[in-house]
């Protein structure tokens, strides 16, 4: 998965898988209580409000997104479901995987060019 690659100095990629495991169910266990709250922005990219940067451990949000969708708790699929709702859209997987997000809790939008 991408968010292995991002290795610290001298760190196997076992290690690295290890942390992106600890920092998704973190943010899956925050999903389920509403610490975190997902947003779904106007072109179907996903991001987490609330997400700490020490929590978040260099996991992107479409990353821990494609973990949750396919080992997440149902609380935590049932919040992205709400967030789809509440947005009007579902979280577009093409725009995820181009890389579209937010660093400011959805108020703005970026793309990887």
């Amino acid at each position: 998965m991408p968010c292995h690659t991002q290795l610290a100095p001298k760190q196997t990629v076992q290690e690295r898988a290890t942390e992106v495991r600890k920092a998704v169910e973190t943010l899956n266990k925050a999903l389920a209580t509403g610490k975190v709250r997902p947003v779904v922005g106007p072109q179907g990219a996903v991001t987490f409000v609330n997400w700490n940067d020490s929590d978040r451990n260099r996991v992107t949000d479409a990353c821990a997104y494609r973990r949750i969708m396919a080992t997440g708790s149902a609380l935590a699929k049932q919040q992205i479901a709400r967030a789809e709702a509440l947005a009007g859209r579902s979280v577009d997987r093409k725009v995820v995987a181009q890389g579209v997000h937010s660093h400011d809790g959805g108020r703005s939008w970026h793309g990887k060019g």
